[in-house]
């Protein structure tokens, strides 16, 4: 036991060079599987993916290994879910419209926390509405949204359209004064209160 060696380094030693070629094999066989952006690598016969990958030997070290490190690679990206911007651009950049719509929900809730002027919690909850109604046009109108993209297109239009809709209405319902006044939605809502 020399100074500034671990139990891992230990054991690594313990099993000898074998365990170190198993480790590389593996390293090797995921860096071939895997294209610099995260997708799969095209194979000679045109299909992509590591489920073409043969099958390890059962009861072998590496044959563990491998099963492990398969766990999540045919996992597909959603639909328009690419880079927003091409992969040389820094990550922000890359990510511009889940960011687009993130700040302006912030903005929002900043507005809402530090109540800076008389109708700052009106106006601060319909920018987190824009903000998700702004999440829906953009995963309409543009292919590629990154990390926007969480579900099908339509699914997201649905989902941020609603919310953002529901919010800004209830936003311009708010008591008291409201600048809206929909009779049905008030009845409703004093309804579902008593």
């Amino acid at each position: 036991m020399g100074a500034g060696t671990s139990p891992a380094d230990r054991a690594a030693a313990a099993d000898g060079p074998a365990a170190e070629s198993d480790e590389a094999e593996v390293e090797a066989e995921a860096e071939a599987v895997e294209a610099p952006g995260g997708a799969a690598d095209d194979t000679a016969d045109g299909r992509t993916g590591s489920h073409l990958a043969p099958a390890p030997a059962e009861g072998s070290a590496a044959g563990r290994s491998r099963e492990a490190a398969s766990l999540t690679t045919d996992t597909a990206r959603p639909e328009g879910g690419g880079r927003a911007a091409g992969g040389d651009a820094p990550a922000p950049a890359r990510q511009w419209p889940l960011l687009v719509v993130l700040c302006t929900a912030a903005i929002g809730l900043l507005v809402v926390a530090t109540d800076p002027f008389v109708e700052a919690f009106r106006i601060g909850t319909i920018l987190i509405g824009v903000a998700l109604i702004g999440g829906a046009v953009l995963r309409l109108v543009i292919p590629s949204v990154g990390m926007l993209a969480v579900r099908s297109r339509f699914t997201d239009l649905v989902t941020y359209g609603l919310l953002g809709v529901l919010i800004v209405m209830l936003s311009l319902m708010a008591q008291p004064k409201p600048w809206l006044d929909i009779p049905f939605l008030e009845n409703a809502v004093h309804f579902t209160i008593r």
